[in-house]
């Protein structure tokens, strides 16, 4: 999937119905019957309104004070993966077989990725 000039929602609630597989006649909700999903190009995913700026999200250490704010766009300085992975697993079950999904999501900042050996489908998502 090509994140460029994707809302950040719309793509995470697809990403999250394919791994899931609840696009496929098998689905069982009990059961991985997804697939994996690469998505290229995590840094020009895009978000409506002011999020860019006025969104935070909050980091915690642990540690007493350890409460840590970072805006959308510091992050998607840093690390542009973890705004995509971060949205997707909202979207999956909070348990055993939520994570074992989330790590059949492969995300890539630009828009090469190491798995042309596994013959990728495109997959086109409408704006």
């Amino acid at each position: 999937i090509d994140a460029d000039g994707q809302i950040l929602g719309r793509l995470a609630a697809k990403i999250a119905d394919i791994v899931r597989g609840k696009n496929t006649p098998v689905f069982t909700p009990h059961l991985d019957t997804g697939a994996f999903v690469v998505v290229i190009n995590a840094e020009k995913v895009r978000l409506t309104g002011k999020k860019e700026t006025e969104k935070k999200y909050m980091f915690y250490s642990g540690w007493r004070g350890g409460e840590h704010y970072k805006t959308v766009a510091e992050i998607r300085a840093k690390k542009p993966e973890w705004l995509i992975l971060h949205a997707v697993r909202g979207m999956l079950p909070k348990n055993r077989l939520g994570r074992s999904l989330l790590t059949k999501v492969k995300v890539y900042r630009g828009p090469k990725h190491p798995h042309q050996a596994q013959k990728p489908e495109p997959i086109k998502i409408e704006s």
